[in-house]
């Protein structure tokens, strides 16, 4: 196929970019920051890099517009040109597209969501808090509908899992641009500020350009623990309490902010960076003890800054707002304990006495950060006291408005995160408990694990004893396999402990993970109740009781299929369990960004959820990249919140409880023809002599270790003769990477082959959630896979069974898939397969680049062992690009 000329060239690209049918502000925006990138790759030093990245972009769009060989053949062979020096520019230049892109569509989000206000309405948007209430109000009565948004509960649970690729300094620039982007809308009929905010963002990204795109060190724990930290300071600590404060100005309309909110805070954060130990053994006591001495730091800042702010604003005068007798009393304790700074502030605000109490407690609030034991507070729970001490106050002097307005959001934030910010969660394997008790009972020397294992649990006594029983405490049991399991953890809380001191208050959690831990979850969960030590916690929490179900390696285990219909029905048997025995359960929910992993739309996986499952409350780990897609700019962060706590509180109505029950039963004969199937089919491919090492010469398994994406091993083991020591995050990601993403979709085609009965399972795909969500997901899936890519990387395997078995059932699962929605792939779902085709050119590129690559590094190890370090550096820059292109990758 002949080279386009320079014209031809551009009215292709010109007419690909418009047939994406983007909002036109969009659009000018991905224009805008496109040219800015082009022109600095032509002002970087290096002569021909323009030309050459826009020789290989123009080929990759005329390679999937037409579609046929020649052309996706001319990509290639321009990709294979490049000088090894010249390949990996490129890479870094497509790399840097797709940093803008993602930019721009988050840009384009915010935008939308700002224009739609931020008072919504009742009987608004459907998927929101306020419609949600409506609904469930129509259904069980106003008074039943309110009970049960006050008892709301969403639990987000941040993980340090590896999946994020691209560097902080990257994220950080990234940023910048937003923000510049935001100054450019504003300055749209100011000619000389536009030109300004544009050279501003030609720097930005000239610096987006010449940063190093990877680390050239994996991050430390501690590393991770700040950046979660990020997220707090710049997102969640004001948008959760704008999250209540938009939901009761909609149930109390113009009542609002003058009388006391009605909403009760839902949110709880949790984390296990810093104490998830399990496989990573950088992930010691002393971490566990400096992830939770940061997050309070952070917290106790961001409350001190607050108080203050809150007080410098209540200037409201002793005659017309009296204080009240217990503001007086407040006053003279704290006077008391504080004689100078009391006597200043008293001289500065002579006759405000609120005012004068909060700038004190602000104070306190410091003394606490920096255990100045004469002033801290012992727990929130104390100032909390004093600051609806304060309200109380306000509001009995006529001054409502000021009682529930800023110093209402201060109260939130301490309600909502105390002095610790996230809840810690520590995660161990269940193996190393046995391990280590054993030794333990044996009574001989005891080795570095298990002192370092005794040590943690020192460690939950302490942060408890120091940032209260909320800041640590849930202990997860990675691998339950029994309730000795269980109980074991209790016994070795009994050994850390020394002679006459307090043991840590536990909360221990089964994880089930495999196929058949989910299988055996009820009996062990029956048996456990029994223990002792189970029985006086279920006892002192009023029988609440969390069991974590684990989604990725469950879909390791027997296939996507199989795994999310074993998960619905553990879930179904848990939960009828729980409601016999009065227990309050919480099912949470160990999912990860990709679909492989549980991946997908969190608010319809909730709605198709079996009944009782949810109940109101909802937790799940949010890891990766998906931290910061759904919680890095506050306006989305309140959107997916708010649409998150909607699907929890429908959840619980009786019409979907209802629908989902029938559902299932109706489709039961459906599931079990899937489940059957589907798992043969995947153990076809995975059980197959030699699949292991297979698998990993045709994805970038290996090199993945390289990459410097977080502290823990990708692996378990050392050997990839077997899969069961690889972790579920690098079998997602490999296959993410080779655009083949079988994790999300392997035994489906097969499963509904089996069914044949198309109008029946188009019948299921309109009246069953759950395969309605599956369907779904597996379509964005196969619409971020490509099959002449896919092909390419199978090649670099001998085994043409194996990679015959691969791109069979691909092409018989998109067949199934188009056949039941009865259209194109997410032909239902207009904006996100608009997002898919925009990008799938440019994945392309850097797809080629890595098989390029890949193809190199295969080639050298067959003749010499030591990695070729140039081709290792092109295939992990493309790594990170794909990444970037393809999101949810991990």
């Amino acid at each position: 196929m002949r080279e386009l000329t320079p014209t031809e060239a551009i009215d292709l690209v010109g007419r690909f970019e418009a047939g994406q049918e983007l909002p036109e502000q969009m659009r000018a925006d991905v224009r805008l920051l496109g040219s800015l990138l082009g022109r600095v790759l032509r002002e970087s030093g290096s002569p021909g890099l323009y030309d050459d990245v826009e020789k290989l972009r123009t080929a990759t769009i005329q390679a999937y517009t037409d579609e046929t060989p020649e052309a996706f053949e001319r990509a290639a062979a321009i990709a294979d040109g490049f000088s090894i020096a010249r390949a990996d520019e490129v890479a870094r230049a497509f790399t840097a597209y797709f940093h803008l892109v993602n930019l721009v569509e988050e840009h384009q989000r915010v935008r939308v969501l700002r224009e739609r206000g931020d008072r919504p309405s009742r009987g608004g948007t459907p998927d929101t808090i306020a419609a949600a209430f409506e609904r469930l109000a129509g259904e069980v009565g106003e008074e039943t509908a309110l009970s049960r948004l006050q008892a709301l509960r969403f639990h987000p649970v941040f993980t340090a899992h590896p999946t994020e690729a691209r560097r902080r300094a990257i994220s950080t620039s990234i940023r910048r641009l937003s923000e510049l982007l935001g100054e450019h809308d504003a300055a749209a009929e100011n000619e000389g500020e536009v030109r300004r905010t544009e050279r501003r963002m030609l720097e930005e990204i000239d610096t987006l350009w010449r940063t190093a795109p990877l680390r050239r060190e994996k991050p430390s724990p501690v590393d991770e623990v700040r950046s979660v930290m990020a997220v707090f300071d710049e997102t969640l600590y004001t948008a959760v309490p704008r999250v209540y404060r938009r939901i009761d100005d909609i149930l109390q309309g113009e009542d609002a902010g003058a009388k006391a909110p009605i909403v009760k805070p839902f949110v709880r954060v949790g984390s296990w960076v810093g104490g998830d130990r399990d496989g990573n053994p950088f992930v010691t006591a002393s971490v566990t003890r400096k992830a939770a001495a940061i997050a309070s730091e952070h917290v106790l800042l961001g409350l001190e800054r607050t108080a203050q702010r809150v007080g410098r604003g209540l200037t409201l005068d002793a005659e017309t707002t009296p204080p009240s007798d217990a503001l007086l009393a407040l006053w003279n304790r704290l006077r008391a304990a504080d004689e100078d700074a009391a006597a200043e502030i008293a001289e500065r605000s002579p006759a405000e006495p609120h005012r004068r109490i909060l700038l004190l407690l602000a104070r306190k609030i410091a003394a606490t950060r920096t255990r100045n034991a004469d002033l801290a507070y012992r727990d929130p729970e104390h100032l909390l006291a004093d600051l609806r001490t304060v309200q109380d106050s306000l509001v009995s002097a006529g001054a409502a408005r000021q009682a529930y307005g800023s110093l209402q959001r201060l109260i939130w934030q301490v309600e909502t995160y105390g002095f610790h910010l996230t809840e810690l969660e520590v995660r161990q394997h269940s193996a190393v408990h046995r391990k280590v008790l054993a030794e333990l009972r044996s009574g001989g020397a005891r080795s570095e694990l298990t002192d370092e294992v005794l040590d943690v649990f020192r460690s939950v006594a302490y942060v408890q004893e120091r940032f209260g029983p909320r800041a640590a405490g849930r202990y997860i049991v990675s691998f339950t396999q029994s309730a000795e399991d269980l109980a074991n953890v209790h016994e070795l809380a009994s050994y850390a402990m020394g002679p006459g001191e307090a043991l840590p208050v536990l909360d221990v959690i089964p994880l089930f993970e495999t196929f058949a831990d989910l299988q055996a979850a009820p009996g062990i969960l029956a048996e456990i109740v029994e223990h002792p030590a189970f029985v006086r916690r279920l006892d002192a929490t009023g029988r609440r009781l969390e069991v974590m179900l684990g989604y990725s390696d469950s879909s390791k285990d027997v296939g996507p299929v199989a795994a999310n219909l074993a998960l619905y029905e553990a879930q179904a048997k848990i939960s009828t369990w729980a409601e016999a025995e009065g227990i309050e359960l919480t099912l949470f929910h160990g999912r990860g960004g990709a679909l492989g992993r549980g991946g997908g739309p969190a608010n319809s996986a909730i709605l198709a959820q079996p009944p009782h499952s949810v109940d109101g409350r909802f937790k799940l780990t949010e890891q990766g990249e998906v931290i910061f897609a759904r919680y890095g700019d506050p306006d989305i962060a309140m959107r997916h919140i708010d649409q998150v706590a909607a699907a929890v509180l429908t959840a619980s109505s009786p019409s979907i409880e209802r629908r989902n029950r029938g559902a299932a039963e109706a489709f039961a004969e459906v599931a079990a023809t899937m489940d059957v199937a589907s798992r043969e089919r995947f153990f076809a491919l995975v059980k197959a002599p030699g699949f292991a090492p297979w698998f990993a010469t045709v994805t970038p398994m290996e090199e993945l270790g390289h990459l410097a994406l977080g502290s823990r091993p990708a692996r378990r083991g050392l050997s990839v003769e077997s899969l069961e020591d690889l972790r579920a995050i690098p079998w997602v990601f490999s296959w993410t990477q080779a655009r083949i993403n079988l994790a999300g979709w392997f035994g489906l085609g097969t499963a509904l082959d089996a069914v044949g009965d198309e109008q029946r399972l188009r019948d299921a795909y309109e009246q069953w959630p759950l395969f309605r969500t599956m369907i779904d997901n597996v379509a964005m899936s196969l619409a971020k896979a490509d099959e002449r890519i896919a092909r390419r990387y199978l090649a670099l395997g001998d085994r043409d069974d194996l990679a015959g078995l691969v791109m069979d059932e691909m092409l018989l699962t998109r067949t199934w898939v188009e056949r039941i929605t009865g259209g194109e792939l997410l032909g239902n779902k207009p904006v996100l397969q608009r997002a898919v085709k925009m990008r799938s050119p440019y994945v392309d590129a850097l797809s080629l680049l890595q098989l390029r690559a890949l193809r190199a590094l295969r080639d050298t190890h067959a003749e010499d062992p030591t990695p070729d370090a140039e081709h290792q550096r092109l295939l992990l820059l493309s790594v990170s690009g794909v990444a970037a292109g393809l999101q949810n990758t991990g």
